[in-house]
């Protein structure tokens, strides 16, 4: 019954006024933990015989990614057919945006389509904003230039939770291109607002000027940022944001910021590796590192756990936004 796998609605309404999920940001603790407690629920549909709820029959959700995605998009695209929605999806290559067509029309002409849900990825920071002023429905954030990227974020704290059951005065080192993710960005929110000690590492050429005030710690020794560390999540070098070379070469990144199994002895037991993908093994991460089991109080790799949880999570956050009632629900 769908009543076994979500909380009261009559609750829900009340206490969650969210139409849109544009950033952690703007989200509070308490909003935060609603999302997590939903995705908990619809986390045990998925280990059923048949993974899969009405909750959002009749519903419609359009996906329009415009840069390129696999673990979040096909993500979305499960979340919907498990909420029992109907999706639809749209990449930049096949829409009339080639044609002239603004986003704006684009989104505009898609609503009046009547779709209830817009998710959207975009390189331009700031779109998903734009287009909940312009079209009625519901917007979900799926990645936004170097802004946010909500539900990586919320997966993340999720997983997070699995392995340590508190967030508050965890120590999470996040390591690597901090000024060009979007990812670094939201969970800095999400972790700092439920009580975590972040620190921040990486070169000093990617770590983007007065992050400290994010409430974060920031070194520059990934010794340092790995040896008081409960949990580690390490990012991308994301080479096509970059408008110039802001390290020697991919190597010499390596040398000094590369985790390797050397690195980890120093490390704490039981440390949690993470990786919001795609991992470029043999750069951030060794090959022994990112596949490394849970054993004998060791760091291990949850990475693989993140994508599992990210269905979970992206199928609380479409059910969310569909139930606001709320005419000014941001």
């Amino acid at each position: 019954m769908v009543s076994s796998v979500k909380m009261d609605e009559t609750k829900l309404v009340k206490s969650w006024d969210k139409k849109h999920l544009l950033g952690i940001r703007e989200l509070s603790k308490d909003e935060i933990d609603i999302i997590l407690d939903q995705a908990r629920a619809f986390k045990e549909v998925l280990t059923r015989p048949v993974p899969k709820v009405p909750t959002l029959r009749g519903k419609t959700i359009a996906s329009l990614f415009f840069e390129s995605s696999t673990r979040t998009k096909l993500s979305f695209s499960l979340a919907a057919k498990r909420l029992s929605a109907d999706s639809i999806s749209l990449s930049s290559s096949s829409s009339s945006i080639l044609k002239g067509e603004s986003l704006i029309d684009t989104a505009r002409n898609i609503r009046a389509m009547n779709v209830d849900i817009i998710i959207i990825r975009h390189s331009s920071s700031g779109v998903p904003y734009i287009l909940s002023k312009v079209v009625d429905c519901s917007i979900v954030n799926a990645g936004d230039g170097t802004h946010e990227h909500p539900t990586q974020a919320l997966l993340d704290i999720f997983t997070i939770k699995e392995h340590k059951d508190n967030i508050e005065n965890l120590k999470v080192s996040i390591i690597g291109d901090i000024a060009h993710s979007r990812v670094a960005r939201s969970n800095i929110w999400g972790l700092t607002k439920l009580g975590a000690k972040v620190t921040v590492c990486g070169p000093a050429t990617l770590i983007p000027p007065k992050i400290e005030q994010m409430g974060v710690k920031v070194v520059y020794d990934i010794d340092e940022a790995l040896e008081e560390a409960d949990v580690v999540n390490v990012l991308r070098i994301q080479l096509e944001r970059q408008q110039e070379g802001l390290f020697p070469s991919l190597r010499e990144y390596t040398r000094f910021f590369g985790i390797n199994k050397e690195r980890l002895r120093k490390a704490k037991p039981g440390l949690l590796i993470m990786h919001p993908g795609p991992v470029n093994r043999g750069v951030e991460l060794s090959q022994e590192v990112a596949d490394m089991k849970k054993s004998n109080n060791m760091p291990y790799s949850v990475i693989l756990d993140q994508v599992t949880n990210g269905i979970a999570v992206r199928m609380s956050v479409l059910y969310l936004v569909s139930i606001c009632k709320s005419e000014n629900g941001r």
